[in-house]
């Protein structure tokens, strides 16, 4: 073994004191979503997390492996958004809850898009890996709201799936672009009437109507807090 790789495994093996990586992690997730992946710096992170510049070479050498960083926290949170909702009594409710939660970060949305949508956009024009781990999490997205359909029954729960990810990143598109977030609002009680419908076995395909029976956003379960 090698100097330099005895100092590395050294440090691998070296505790976070302070928890500096984690805090230079959820930097990085804060700053990509508000100004993209190409427009931030790895001091721009170090600012955010409050941590001297040449701690973040020590974490990460390169941005890429920062980004590679922030994808997986993006993972690592969706795991936990989807066990909290996990414990609500049925898969509507849950559905409702995701949906509500989406709604309740409009503000959000309205300045900067979805938090992991526009990542994956971003990291879809490369082709160095980071755009299959993007996808990998927005699958992991796909295959939990297909099983909560599947456990309503619905033999169309893969398609259903896509409908529901769909419509909320094009109303987060469309309440960033137009920074409008009681857009966003108005959607998301179209989707959690939606909901309602297919839970009640009333909706089939193409036989969504606007405004009926909607469920406003305090009806529902309020939502874990996650970025998801």
């Amino acid at each position: 073994m090698t100097d330099s790789e005895s100092v590395t495994r050294e440090k691998a093996a070296r505790p976070d004191r302070g928890g500096k990586r984690e805090r230079l992690v959820q930097a990085a997730v804060q700053v990509f979503h508000e100004q993209g992946v190409e427009r931030t710096t790895l001091g721009d992170v170090a600012r955010a997390a409050e941590v001297p510049l040449g701690n973040v070479y020590y974490y990460f050498k390169t941005k890429d492996l920062l980004v590679e960083a922030a994808v997986d926290a993006h993972c690592a949170q969706l795991d936990a958004l989807t066990g909290q909702l996990d414990a609500l009594p049925d898969p509507a409710a849950r559905l409702k809850a995701l949906v509500s939660g989406w709604v309740g970060r409009r503000e959000t949305a309205a300045r900067f898009g979805c938090p992991f949508g526009t990542l994956a956009t971003e990291l879809d024009k490369r082709d160095d890996g980071l755009d299959r781990a993007a996808a990998k999490v927005m699958r992991a997205l796909l295959d939990w709201v297909e099983s909560q359909f599947a456990q309503l029954g619905r033999a169309d729960a893969a398609a259903l799936a896509v409908e529901l990810v769909a419509a909320y990143q094009g109303m987060s598109v469309l309440t960033n672009t137009l920074r409008d977030p009681g857009l966003m609002a108005a959607q998301g009680e179209r989707l959690l009437s939606w909901i309602d419908g297919i839970a009640a076995g009333r909706w089939r395909p193409g036989a969504i109507r606007p405004g009926a029976g909607l469920t406003p956003p305090s009806a529902v379960a309020p939502p874990p807090p996650a970025p998801w």
